[in-house]
């Protein structure tokens, strides 16, 4: 059976920073290159990282857990100036996808928090990641504009925003 449960403690946090570097490599090297990926996991996905954005910057990390094992995570923060729930990280491990776990972890975080204060749930997603954006419109997400952002090193995210309301996730 498939459990959900927020983590913060660091044992977990190095579980999920080893779930991202396997989810990471094997999904997104085809995407943007070997050396992007290494910088993203080096200054996005580690355990320093997560552990500094679940203590200092509202961070709340949620992971897909079966028989012990992570199958997948998600990390959000409410904007702090809007009604809006940003789902920062959403990753399932290859062997778990098609099994719908990525829907079940959202609806089940995305009612961790107050539907009354977060209205609109928002992400970002690589331009050319066709399986993720098919699975974010399933779910009810619509694209809201084109972004590229950035990050050092010569590097840039090269993403969509897309948004869903919170309750279309939650009942949807």
């Amino acid at each position: 059976m498939i459990q959900f449960r927020e983590k913060s403690k660091p044992a977990d946090v190095g579980r999920i920073a080893a779930l991202a570097a396997e989810i990471w490599r094997e999904h997104y090297t085809d995407m943007i290159g070997p050396d992007q990926v290494e910088y993203m996991l080096e200054n996005f996905q580690s355990a320093e990282v997560i552990t500094r954005q679940i203590e200092n910057e509202g961070y709340r990390y949620f992971v897909a857990e079966e028989d012990g094992d992570f199958l997948g995570y998600c990390a959000l923060r409410m904007d702090a100036e809007s009604d809006r729930l940003f789902l920062s990280k959403f990753y399932v491990r290859k062997s778990a996808r098609g099994r719908g776990i990525g829907r079940q972890i959202l609806r089940h975080v995305v009612g961790r928090f107050d539907v009354n204060s977060a209205t609109t749930v928002w992400l970002t997603v690589h331009k050319g990641n066709a399986d993720s954006i098919a699975a974010y419109e399933k779910m009810g997400f619509t694209l809201a504009e084109e972004v590229v952002v950035d990050i050092g090193n010569g590097y840039v995210m090269d993403d969509f925003r897309f948004e869903c309301p919170a309750g279309t996730i939650l009942h949807g």
